[in-house]
């Protein structure tokens, strides 16, 4: 399985991690850290030297009660650390953005993949974008509130089977997109705990990869209490689950961690 981008792809027949640089000052998890651009840009070389495989930088945070930012607000925080984390040329550069205006300047200054919270529910203009520059496109389910009612499972096919439909229309090709059943985005524990057990279900279904972000989410808590620093146990066993269920793609915030764990998982499968 490969996912293709313009000028490049990412072959997935192992599992690929996607290191996330938040550059906002209201971050769930690292808020403020990376602010500067400095700061920000050196993050991604850790994340590089670690063996991340893409760098996702997302400039307004998406946190439950989270402000939402102008497009100029995001484009002002994105663009000069973007600039320079391409310019390094380490690795391909995904934006966290559900906007077409930001998504399309992003493009422009040489990120090659979108990841869209609002898997193009958002923004109508989002799937133009993403085939007019041939990117790569994360699409994420979402929800506006949590209803413990529904069944979670049959609303995350519902909700690519649209999506997907609005991509193709627009002229995005299949094998530049990758699906995320959007962990802590509109959902109860029980129905993130769900979402993470229906990986191999939209594997399946969908045909295309899919991408986990469970990295240091609140569900963690509820089942272990933990501060949102002390998470990574938890988040590895569900990133380790997922691609038992045939993930292709982790949104992790410690790079290092993840690749020590899916080396020695690899190297356990290996043995004779």
């Amino acid at each position: 399985m490969i996912m293709r981008f313009k000028n490049g792809s990412l072959d997935l027949a192992r599992p690929r991690l996607m290191a996330v640089l938040n550059v906002t000052p209201d971050s769930f998890s690292d808020g403020g850290r990376y602010a500067s651009v400095d700061a920000a840009v050196e993050e991604a070389r850790v994340f590089a030297r670690e063996g991340a495989d893409i760098i996702d930088i997302g400039a307004e945070s998406t946190r439950p009660g989270h402000t939402p930012l102008s497009v100029d607000e995001e484009l002002g925080r994105l663009l000069p650390v973007l600039d320079r984390v391409v310019a390094d040329g380490l690795l391909p550069v995904s934006v966290d953005t559900y906007k077409a205006r930001t998504a399309a300047a992003a493009l422009e200054r040489g990120a090659v993949i979108i990841n869209d919270i609002w898997g193009l529910r958002f923004d109508p203009d989002m799937a133009r974008v993403v085939a007019e520059h041939e990117a790569g496109l994360v699409i994420m389910h979402n929800r506006e509130t949590r209803d413990e009612q529904i069944d979670i499972v049959a609303d995350m096919e519902a909700f690519f089977g649209r999506a997907l439909e609005r991509a193709a229309a627009a002229g995005v090709s299949s094998d530049h997109m990758c699906l995320d059943p959007g962990i802590g985005f509109g959902k109860t524990v029980r129905q993130n705990l769900l979402a993470l057990k229906a990986t191999a279900m939209l594997v399946t279904r969908f045909g295309l990869p899919v991408l986990v972000g469970a990295s240091r989410k609140s569900f963690i808590n509820a089942i272990h209490e933990s501060h949102v620093s002390q998470r990574l146990g938890g988040t590895l066993a569900a990133h380790l689950f997922a691609v038992r269920e045939g993930a292709r793609l982790l949104r992790v915030h410690d790079v290092a961690s993840h690749v020590q764990a899916l080396g020695v998982e690899d190297a356990i499968k290996r043995a004779n």
